[in-house]
């Protein structure tokens, strides 16, 4: 048993980098309320990662030739439709698109993970963190001086 960690343990690296980078994406949806968050990023960004390492080992022990890209493609058609079953549409409001394109960016940090590139995914993950924080401040900043304008203008 501990010959298969040992061997596989660069395959359990990956695995474990992607959850992480998607547990704290989805921590902060989390203490945001979102309908998405820490285990369904981890779980998002880990799955895309274990796709990517079965791929990369199907085609290392294939004799068939096998393109590990194509099953990253695929990521890419599954979580676009994980996501748009977020999105909802409620008394003429948009809901659940940046759920979803918060997942389909964790699906991405678990893909280059996966194919190994570490910095990309890390860096991806500050900007997605800084997306969902700052930005967020940024926008309801802004959507408070429209609100305070339109009273003025009644």
């Amino acid at each position: 048993m501990e010959q298969i960690f040992i061997q596989n343990s660069e395959f359990f690296i990956k695995l474990s980098i992607a959850m992480i980078l998607g547990i704290a994406i989805g921590t902060e949806r989390y203490i945001h309320h979102k309908t998405a968050g820490m285990r369904t990023y981890a779980l998002v960004s880990m799955g895309s990662a274990l796709f990517v390492v079965i791929s990369e080992l199907v085609a290392m022990n294939s004799s068939v030739e096998f393109d590990p890209t194509r099953m990253a493609s695929q990521i890419i058609t599954g979580i676009g439709f994980l996501g748009a079953g977020l999105i909802i549409m409620q008394d003429s409001k948009l809901s659940g698109l940046t759920t979803a394109s918060g997942l389909w960016v964790a699906a991405g940090i678990g893909t280059a993970v996966g194919f190994g590139f570490y910095s990309i995914a890390i860096m991806t993950t500050i900007l997605t963190m800084f997306v969902f924080m700052v930005l967020y401040v940024i926008e309801e900043r802004i959507k408070r001086s429209e609100e305070k304008n339109e009273i003025g203008r009644n």
